[in-house]
């Protein structure tokens, strides 16, 4: 019976000494609550792949999604603009009627999420020259008292020059007019945008800075802007036939010495439907200086382009390109 008492008595003293141990300790503690003195929190719970977020558009090997950090934009030798007309992004990309542009796109960059900017034509051309449509609406003849492109480039001591398919020489200043030296076809007013600024229509040493086909040299000048007639830009014309003068056309840039550091951008005036104010469209950037294949899905519009023009030769910026995102990720930015 003595040592059944000294058992029990010992069980009920370590029973005390345990409740005590539990009082002294608190309440206990999970891993998402606070720390106490001396002691280090837990790491957060690492996200399961179900609560990450997905972008609306995943980007796969050799794309970017991001603009953010890098070396931003190269001070191109050259920058040369080719605009085409009234085409959405699915009539080009993958088409069987646009081989050469996807052979393009292959061997260079595609923009997978750029818009125009509004409807109709005109104050796309306007935006891509001026940084804003400046109130225009329309594809009418306009005379606008607007800062522009080529001021900046002649601010900072560089050349420009356009060249427009069919276009007569002499400051032309006409809606549209056909002909000429460069054979037949219909050159429009409404889609070269450097004759509606007054400082350079009324300018003769400027305007002659406007010229055609005929004249094109892509040495000619440090930024060239190309706009062919209305069958050639697809706009009354086939997919197809624009495709075809391309494929004629774009070598005499990519195989010219001038190229080298050099850049070229195709893109569309403006797509079919309304996102972004103009629609999605196509935007190719063919450069030795951009990985072959390399997509973006950053989204980008007509100020992107002028914003990338001007953050490459540091010439400010224009209105709405203030604002807006370059497209430095094409050059490893």
């Amino acid at each position: 019976m003595t040592r059944t008492r000294w058992l029990i008595a010992g069980l009920i003293v370590g029973l005390a000494l345990l409740a005590l141990l539990l009082a002294v300790a608190g309440p206990g503690r999970t891993s998402s609550g606070p720390s106490g003195p001396g002691e280090t929190a837990p790491p957060p719970a690492t996200p399961t792949p179900s609560s990450i977020p997905l972008p609306s558009l995943a980007p796969s090997s050799g794309t970017a999604a991001a603009t953010d950090g890098g070396a931003g934009v190269p001070a191109f030798r050259h920058v040369y603009l080719i605009v085409m007309e009234n085409k959405a992004y699915g009539s080009i990309v993958g088409s069987d009627t646009a081989p050469y542009l996807n052979d393009l796109i292959g061997r260079y960059g595609l923009a997978t999420r750029y818009t125009a900017v509004a409807h109709p034509s005109e104050p796309n051309y306007i935006a891509l020259f001026s940084g804003a449509t400046q109130g225009v609406t329309d594809d009418g003849v306009h005379d606008l008292a607007a800062r522009n492109l080529a001021n900046q480039l002649e601010d900072k001591g560089r050349t420009w020059r356009v060249f427009a398919q069919n276009v007569p020489l002499d400051c032309f200043t006409g809606a549209v007019a056909s002909g000429g030296p460069d054979g037949p076809g219909t050159y429009a007013r409404k889609h070269e945008p450097a004759i509606s600024f007054i400082s350079i229509a009324t300018d003769r040493g400027r305007c002659r800075n406007i010229t055609d086909f005929s004249h094109f040299d892509p040495a000619a000048a440090d930024f060239e802007l190309i706009v062919p007639n209305m069958c050639n830009d697809m706009h009354d014309c086939s997919v197809a036939t624009g495709d075809r003068f391309l494929r004629s056309f774009v070598p005499r840039i990519t195989e010219s010495p001038a190229f080298a550091d050099s850049v070229l951008f195709i893109t569309w005036d403006e797509g079919t439907g309304g996102s972004g104010g103009g629609g999605q469209v196509a935007t190719l950037v063919v450069s030795p200086l951009v990985k072959a294949g390399f997509t973006s899905s950053v989204a980008h519009t007509h100020y992107s382009l002028l914003r990338t023009i001007e953050a490459a030769w540091d010439l400010g910026c224009l209105r709405h390109s203030c604002s807006a995102n370059d497209m430095r990720e094409f050059f490893g930015g």
